[in-house]
């Protein structure tokens, strides 16, 4: 599988990572800092970084679902925040949005 994720969320990626890892699972992260330095990019290096075969993808990213689907595809999941308005310490949203690692896995097992 591959966990795509941009910005600080490639750090919760990383450890999501680390524990499917420990569950026997074969998991990259890739870290997607732009759909457009991407898409710029040639077909060979776009198939190296996300493989077609590899169909098990969730992208990560406290912003927008937007445009993921084009790299999660249609068997993938989005995690992201398509809300506004909420105001709290930063650990309290990130919670409340189930920005964890544990719920990065619990998606991804999921699929």
């Amino acid at each position: 599988g591959i966990l795509i994720a941009t910005g600080s969320e490639v750090d919760l990626a990383v450890k999501a990572q680390k524990v499917l890892a420990e569950q026997g699972k074969d998991v990259s992260v890739v870290s997607m800092p732009s759909f457009d330095l991407f898409e710029q990019q040639s077909a060979e290096y776009q198939e190296s970084v996300l493989p077609k075969a590899v169909t098990k993808r969730v992208s990560i990213e406290m912003a927008a679902s937007f445009g993921w689907e084009r790299y999660t595809g249609t068997a993938g999941a989005i995690i992201a925040i398509d809300r506004f308005g909420a105001s709290a310490p930063g650990e309290t949203i990130i919670q409340n949005y189930q920005f964890t690692v544990e719920h990065v896995v619990e998606v991804f097992d999921q699929l």
